[in-house]
């Protein structure tokens, strides 16, 4: 069967040969600049070590991936499921890089993990000076930690769960299977809960960037302040998203 959108609807179906080949073709024509975008999207908040060359051929390994397994009957287009599929190419290539130093990740940890004492002993959001406080360091130190982990914020569900150090794009992880459907539907219930409570700026920050996809400096242009300024924002309420989520089972 094949869609409205000409992507096959079965998510299993043997393609022949030279008609596999051709499918493919015609998928890589019609999505690669679907790849691109997202490609440079995901640059603008990575270290310079990353290249864009490197993000478009993960992502082109995503897509095909996309091509093999989409199933119409699960209710999301193509585009959109490959497009989750692709980013999720990208992330998992970086993070083999592991370009992150275990200090970074570290010193995040100490950061949600102040966020999480902090407001269950105060019944409120953490403000930045309540957060280096309990951290015993001053301001800058605190913004200086924000802005080195600002390239290493890529949440995914397992993240959460193993207590690593990455979780925002956790809505747009891979699409859950029959066998933890439940189980990813009640887990983005308690992250759009999370998020609902986030601070007003950090909460405009998260759409503007992902529902929006405008980059950092587009972001501070709307609300007013510098661009490492919003990478830091943007650091922050991954933190404060990972310390709420947590205890999550």
């Amino acid at each position: 069967m094949v869609s409205s959108n000409g992507v096959s609807a079965c998510k299993d179906v043997q393609i022949d040969g030279d008609a596999t080949a051709e499918y493919l073709n015609e998928v890589v024509d019609r999505y690669a600049p679907l790849v691109k975008r997202i490609a440079h999207h995901l640059l603008l908040r990575m270290p310079a070590s990353v290249q864009i060359d490197d993000l478009v051929q993960s992502g082109m390994i995503g897509l095909l991936e996309a091509a093999k397994k989409y199933d119409v009957s699960k209710g999301a287009s193509f585009e959109t499921y490959a497009g989750i599929r692709i980013r999720g190419s990208m992330l998992d290539e970086v993070r083999k890089g592991d370009w992150a130093p275990r200090s970074v990740h570290r010193k995040s940890r100490k950061v949600a993990e102040a966020i999480k004492v902090i407001e269950a002993r105060t019944g409120k959001d953490a403000k930045d000076q309540d957060i280096a406080d309990e951290m015993e360091i001053d301001l800058n130190a605190y913004y200086a930690i924000l802005q080195d982990a600002s390239g290493s914020r890529l949440f995914s569900y397992d993240d959460i769960m193993e207590g690593d150090d990455s979780a925002i794009e956790l809505a747009a992880g891979e699409l859950p299977g029959p066998c933890d459907g439940l189980q990813g539907s009640t887990f983005k219930s308690h992250l759009a809960s999370a998020i609902e409570g986030l601070p007003d700026r950090e909460k405009l920050v998260l759409a503007l960037y992902y529902d929006e996809e405008l980059n950092l400096k587009e972001i501070g242009e709307v609300i007013g302040v510098s661009e490492s300024r919003v990478s830091q924002i943007h650091s922050q309420a991954a933190m404060r998203l990972r310390s709420r989520l947590t205890d999550w089972n």
